[in-house]
């Protein structure tokens, strides 16, 4: 059966479409899959990955089966199969373009760490995310408890952790951890609106902000400064900046796509 599939269209976007026969449930198989899409958008004519799935809902996290099975692995074994999903984690996190998320149905465990390691996310009315891991006697992966941390309050972090109380799209939206919610049926289309926009912009500066961005939840407030001023500083004398301040300057509308 096929995980996914990586399809590059228009020449600008890389885009993942999970199989959700499995209610888009992760294996290392799709880890794999999934880097490819990191791997093309090192193109630099690529603007965005968009990460997606058939069937109505975007991923369900780890498979329960699976991990009944790891219980015969030794410790150290078991964190070598949860790094296999932390890689994929940094690669999104890394990635020289803007990542996408259009969530249908809802997202839950690992797919919700999925989902909010992206930079935008489009989620369909009435889905619903849902950090689980509890019920199961576990404590959550890739990357969630940082992501929550960063999006949403402390105790809209704890509800969804400790107790595991599903959360509509239009809560986490509220709470500022969605950018759009649209009729269901309508996410990957308007996913890919956000990514003609992006198309349209400075790919190398989209993903020095992108990074900067991310990096100012980390580093002290002296060490940002710094990365500021370094990017802002490289940027100036680049091509972008040529076509950007012309541009501006002249009334008219920047042409990036060179």
């Amino acid at each position: 059966m096929t995980l996914a599939r990586v399809d590059e269209l228009d020449d600008r976007l890389v885009v993942v479409n999970m199989n959700s026969t499995r209610r888009g449930a992760l294996s290392p198989e799709l880890y794999a899959t999934i880097g490819e899409a990191f791997e093309a958008a090192r193109n630099p004519r690529i603007r965005a990955v968009l990460l997606t799935s058939e069937g109505g809902f975007f991923c369900s996290g780890g498979d329960l089966n699976t991990l009944i099975e790891r219980r015969k692995l030794s410790e150290a074994q078991r964190k070598e199969k949860i790094d296999g999903l932390h890689h994929l984690i940094r690669l999104i996190r890394s990635s020289p373009v803007p990542v996408i998320a259009a969530v249908e149905g809802g997202a839950a465990g690992a797919g919700l760490s999925l989902a909010l390691a992206c930079d935008l996310i489009v989620a369909a009315e009435g889905a619903v995310f849902t950090a689980a891991y509890v019920k199961a006697g576990l404590a959550p992966d890739g990357g969630l408890t940082s992501a929550l941390a960063r999006v949403v309050p402390r105790p809209l972090a704890m509800e969804m952790c400790l107790l595991a109380r599903p959360v509509s799209a239009e809560r986490l939206a509220a709470a500022g951890a969605i950018n759009l919610v649209v009729p269901a049926g309508e996410t990957e289309a308007q996913a890919h609106a956000l990514a003609d926009a992006l198309a349209k912009g400075p790919r190398n500066a989209q993903g020095t902000i992108r990074a900067l961005v991310s990096s100012g939840y980390e580093l002290t407030e002296a060490a940002q400064l710094d990365a500021e001023r370094n990017a802002m500083a490289r940027l100036q004398g680049g091509a972008e900046a040529t076509e950007g301040i012309s541009a501006f300057l002249e009334k008219r509308k920047p042409d990036f796509s060179k």
